[in-house]
């Protein structure tokens, strides 16, 4: 599943057994002529790992900036869009989404990002992907996100970034569970306790973290 030698790579995506890839209504006429494979993925421990390599990559990242502004009560993740134009709207709607649901760390676009929005083609889906120091990105793939609610998917691959782990077998209401309840889900909102989680780990810093944080439950 690794990238490359050097980036620990897994296709989070939303962890399906059907086909996972989308074409946005702005990409669909230019990418229609694209095959795509069957993806069979539903989760590894390459994959926690990732996770759990990106989530402390941005959050040391956002802590260092913080430092030099003792003052702040939240911690701000900058994430830079440009290179994501056709999810525009639904990077800006998880975002706020994000943003309206936790108060110990907010989303904004910016320079100096602590992580960045791709896209493009891939028969794996979306997914997040780190080296480990700060230079992680989430990918977004076409044709699942027009499969599947697009601003679910890029809020749930965000999720990631924000400490949260797959749990596919939950119900539509939770966010993490991503493709698991099909795709007539369409909830882009975290619920109460993944709410609750997040603003635990932001208060909490890097000390809450622990070998368990990303373990899926099945």
């Amino acid at each position: 599943m690794n990238r490359s030698t050097m980036l620990l790579s897994a296709a989070i995506g939303l962890g399906l057994a059907a086909s996972m890839t989308a074409v946005p209504a702005s990409a669909a006429t230019a990418h229609t002529d694209r095959q795509f494979t069957q993806s069979s993925y539903a989760g590894s421990a390459a994959e926690e790992a990732n996770n759990k390599a990106f989530f402390e990559a941005v959050m040391k990242s956002a802590k260092a900036k913080q430092a030099a502004k003792p003052g702040l009560r939240g911690v701000t993740v900058t994430y830079d869009a440009s290179r994501a134009p056709s999810f525009a709207a639904q990077i800006a709607s998880s975002a706020r989404i994000w943003n309206s649901s936790v108060t110990n760390v907010q989303l904004r676009a910016g320079s100096n990002a602590d992580f960045t929005y791709r896209e493009g083609n891939d028969s794996r889906g979306s997914y997040a992907s780190t080296d480990g120091h700060g230079r992680g990105y989430i990918f977004l793939d076409y044709r699942q996100n027009q499969q599947y609610d697009s601003t679910r998917v890029t809020a749930h691959e965000t999720g990631h970034v924000l400490g949260l782990p797959d749990h596919y077998s939950g119900p539509c209401s939770e966010l993490m569970s991503g493709g698991g309840p099909g795709t007539s889900c369409r909830n882009p909102n975290p619920n109460s306790a993944e709410r609750s989680r997040v603003n635990s780990l932001w208060a909490n810093g890097m000390t809450a973290f622990n070998k368990d944080a990303f373990t899926k439950a099945h």
